[in-house]
């Protein structure tokens, strides 16, 4: 993926969002990873940008086994079905294809809880509010995926009982994997941190984004075969 197209409104909604990110660890969360956003072709145009947005996990936005999430007071809640990208070895800038692949330890499902609470005007104010993000689930990796090989894969999101959406080519809406990881560790690097092994990616939605109403009690995503993750609502 090529550079962004105005470098100043990333640059300065990474250096508040990344301000958001150490405070938060200095106050006791764990990285967990980073997640992608606005990469369709549609938001690029919106946005006036030319690659997807990143932003930041911690563990305390882990949604842990069993758990039920309350939707209460969120304003426009949605929910990703994506396919988490882990890293088995640290990647820094300007990595070619073959190297990124071999950073890549396997892939797995993982669902995202986000609340588009405002609505998404410039590149800035989306970054320093980390791209609307609130919690992810994150399924089992699956190890004999690495270096991101999806043959085979598909996608199965199950709302309200049923079947809702299926999907055969998990980066059509996102565009590929690999060069989804590359923009993560030029975009980190430019702003002074480093793609690490042991960190998530989660790399957008594989469907349109699910937007949660009254009757979502549990959204589930089949990456099949290599796992699944639900997410119980409240």
């Amino acid at each position: 993926m090529s550079g962004i197209s105005d470098q100043s409104a990333i640059a300065k909604g990474m250096q508040r969002q990344l301000e958001t990110r150490a405070a938060l660890l200095a106050a006791g969360a764990k990285p967990l990873g980073w997640k992608v956003g606005f990469g369709a072709t549609a938001a690029l145009e919106m946005l006036g940008i030319d690659g997807p947005l990143v932003g930041f996990l911690v563990d305390s936005g882990l949604i842990g086994p069993g758990e039920t999430v309350s939707l209460a007071g969120w304003a426009k809640p949605l929910a990703e079905p994506e396919v988490a990208i882990h890293m088995g070895s640290d990647l820094g800038a300007g990595a070619g294809a073959q190297a990124t692949k071999a950073a890549i330890a396997g892939l797995g499902p993982a669902i995202e809880l986000a609340d588009m609470d405002t609505p998404p005007e410039d590149a800035e104010t989306i970054l320093a509010g980390n791209i609307y993000h609130r919690r992810v689930a994150l399924g089992p990796l699956d190890q004999s995926r690495a270096g991101a090989r999806l043959d085979g894969l598909s996608g199965r999101v199950f709302r309200h009982g049923a079947e809702f959406a299926f999907i055969d080519d998990l980066q059509a809406n996102t565009g590929k994997l690999i060069d989804i990881v590359r923009h993560v560790a030029d975009t980190l690097a430019a702003s002074g941190e480093t793609l690490r092994a042991g960190e998530v990616i989660i790399p957008g939605s594989v469907a349109p984004p699910i937007f949660l109403d009254a009757e979502d009690a549990e959204i589930r995503f089949d990456l099949e075969p290599a796992g699944s993750i639900s997410v119980r609502l409240a």
